[in-house]
């Protein structure tokens, strides 16, 4: 009953979006906005003894080995999300949760701690000699 007047109105859309094309082909494309990781409390901590099954269910999920010891452990929202070997750097994480941001927390932590052991390393033996030292004396 009313094909020409939805005819006319389908053109008429085509015609908008035909415009609306090629008036933005010169524009770049806006980019998506960033996922940000949700909000919850991020834990590093060490592993320890009791650790054993939540890291080996978590090597499972990733059809993995456990890390070797001593490792990180990455808990968000007390929950295990991933752990970083210091032993050699091998990780596992949760394939169910995104977990970029929290390995790349893991290994600035590795990175510090490994610093802190290397000036711990020079400067240490240095003050205990001369510690030894004075009270030899």
């Amino acid at each position: 009953m009313h094909s020409p007047l939805h005819r006319a109105l389908a053109q008429a859309r085509v015609d908008e979006l035909r415009r609306a094309a090629t008036a933005s082909a010169g524009r770049p494309r806006p980019r998506p906005p960033r996922r940000t990781p949700p909000a919850s409390p991020v834990t590093l901590r060490f592993c320890f003894p009791d650790d054993a099954e939540s890291l080996a269910r978590l090597a499972t999920l990733e059809n993995s080995a456990a890390p070797p010891q001593p490792a990180l452990l990455a808990e968000v929202g007390g929950e295990l999300r991933a752990a970083l070997s210091l032993a050699d750097g091998s990780v596992v994480s949760d394939p169910f949760y995104p977990s970029a941001h929290v390995l790349e927390l893991l290994r600035a932590r590795a990175r510090q701690l490994e610093d802190s052991e290397r000036e711990s390393g020079r400067v240490r033996p240095r003050i205990w000699t001369r510690a030894r030292l004075a009270s030899w004396r």
